[in-house]
């Protein structure tokens, strides 16, 4: 992932990664759409923390400043939700997502923000830790995603498990 054109591998806050999107796409193997697509249309929420800090998931990941296209995974807004809007069935990843937004994601690093010491990256899906890979995580209806880096001192307390969605999301 880290190859990928335009990726950021520095500390947060980071934009909606509109630089080289179209070739990351292209790299990634994602589709530009020229609308979004009808056929799955679901949506999860992510919330980012940084040493207790939350980041925001900006608005308009995935989606061309110019117009001309939209990726099956974009935001609408800095509220942290994902609209998985794809013309055909297909599982998206949570680590698809981050190829789209253009920031590094793995096991050990968001961004510049990587396992060291008492510093670490920790990933809870519903409320629960997920000690898998994070990037292979399926991407699923009204799905609670927390990512947190730093001690577990500085985890959120209570870890959110749940996330009102606007009626009509």
């Amino acid at each position: 992932m880290s190859t990928l054109p335009g990726v950021r591998l520095g500390p947060p806050p980071w934009g909606p990664g509109w630089d080289k999107l179209a070739a990351r796409l292209d790299a990634a193997g994602i589709p530009a759409l020229g609308q979004e697509g009808l056929v799955k249309h679901i949506h999860q929420h992510l919330d980012v923390y940084d040493e207790g800090k939350k980041v925001t998931v900006p608005f308009a990941i995935g989606i061309d400043p110019n117009g001309k296209f939209i990726a099956p995974l974009h935001t609408h807004d800095a509220a942290g939700i994902i609209h998985v809007e794809s013309p055909t069935e297909y599982d998206y990843t949570l680590g698809q997502f981050f190829e789209v937004w253009g920031v590094r994601f793995s096991r050990t690093c968001i961004g510049g923000l990587c396992n060291s010491g008492d510093k670490t990256l920790r990933v809870f899906v519903w409320g629960k830790p997920f000690t898998g890979d994070p990037t292979r995580i399926v991407l699923d209806e009204h799905q609670e995603i927390v990512i947190a880096y730093g001690t577990a001192a500085q985890l959120p307390d209570p870890v959110p498990s749940s996330y009102k969605f606007p009626s009509g999301l």
